[in-house]
């Protein structure tokens, strides 16, 4: 697939899952609402179009794939809830429209997020599936990728990093944990959910996600100095005006942008021995990189 045909495979099949998977609640209206409205809002689906290009270098596209790749983008939601929040990042735009907590109130925008996490777990748990074993392996990918171990942890980091002086290891640690973790579990879900067991390719696999995932990274750092509030769709320079630690802060501009390309060029290495069916990642890989928003 090039990606077009997979950003359109995925627009299909995870908007699909999601809202058949995502039915009303009577009791709880508004909390419903404004979980579709963070689901729904504009975005790329880069995460689940990951899970689906890792998934067909194994075999075709199953059910357990599509709800690999609706429960990423659920766990993604909900960071993005949390991470908007007056004692997060305190923003009042995403993807061009009012955060949730704006769109609706403080209080249900923390509970909106808290129901889009463990939405993410029920959808991967559920026994039509019928495949425990490899549910369980997704279960615990995405556990660790978004919890303590991953996802959080960044974002811990990140808030404590507010106002300081860091090196860029530690930076590198915060992005691999905030960014790079989630990224890295759906490169793997995708090969879980198609059954792969090559330890050798799931290798490989991992090392292409970690070097996009802070490609991804670094290259949002260089956008929020470099592209407008309009493309960005999110407020221009908010990681400048919230003096928070970014590459272009720590390296420079010219030198961020030759790490992008440096990351860039580890990730497609990385992918050279899965052919022509790697094709759909090394594109993911040059979207990332040369995005704008």
């Amino acid at each position: 697939m090039n990606l077009q045909e997979l950003r359109d495979l995925t627009g299909d099949r995870v908007d699909s899952y999601l809202t058949s998977s995502l039915s009303a609640y009577p009791a709880a209206e508004s909390l419903h609402k404004a979980m579709l409205y963070s689901l729904f809002n504009g975005g790329k689906r880069v995460r689940p179009m990951l899970v689906y290009a890792s998934a067909q270098l194994f075999g075709p596209i199953t059910p357990l794939t599509d709800a690999s790749a609706a429960a990423i983008e659920a766990i993604h939601a909900y960071s993005l809830i949390h991470d908007d929040l007056p004692a997060m990042d305190d923003d009042d735009l995403r993807r061009g429209k009012p955060t949730c907590h704006i769109q609706f109130d403080e209080a249900t925008a923390i509970l909106a997020g808290d129901a889009l996490q463990t939405f993410a777990f029920e959808m991967l748990a559920t026994p039509s599936l019928q495949s425990p074993e490899l549910q369980l392996q997704l279960v615990q990918i995405l556990a660790n990728a978004s919890g303590r171990h991953g996802m959080v942890t960044g974002q811990m980091i990140d808030l404590s990093s507010v106002d300081q002086t860091i090196n860029t290891q530690t930076l590198e640690l915060m992005h691999q944990h905030k960014t790079g973790a989630l990224i890295k579990a759906c490169v793997r879900m995708g090969a879980i959910s198609a059954n792969c067991q090559d330890q050798d390719a799931l290798m490989a696999l991992d090392a292409y996600a970690q070097a996009i995932g802070l490609a991804f990274q670094v290259q949002d750092d260089i956008l929020d100095i470099t592209s407008d509030t309009q493309t960005l769709g999110k407020n221009q320079f908010s990681d400048e005006d919230s003096n928070k630690p970014t590459y272009p802060k720590l390296l420079g501009l010219d030198a961020s942008k030759k790490l992008v390309i440096h990351l860039h060029e580890q990730a497609s290495e990385k992918i050279l021995p899965f052919g022509e069916k790697g094709k759909s990642l090394v594109e993911l890989a040059n979207y990332i990189i040369h995005r704008n928003h």
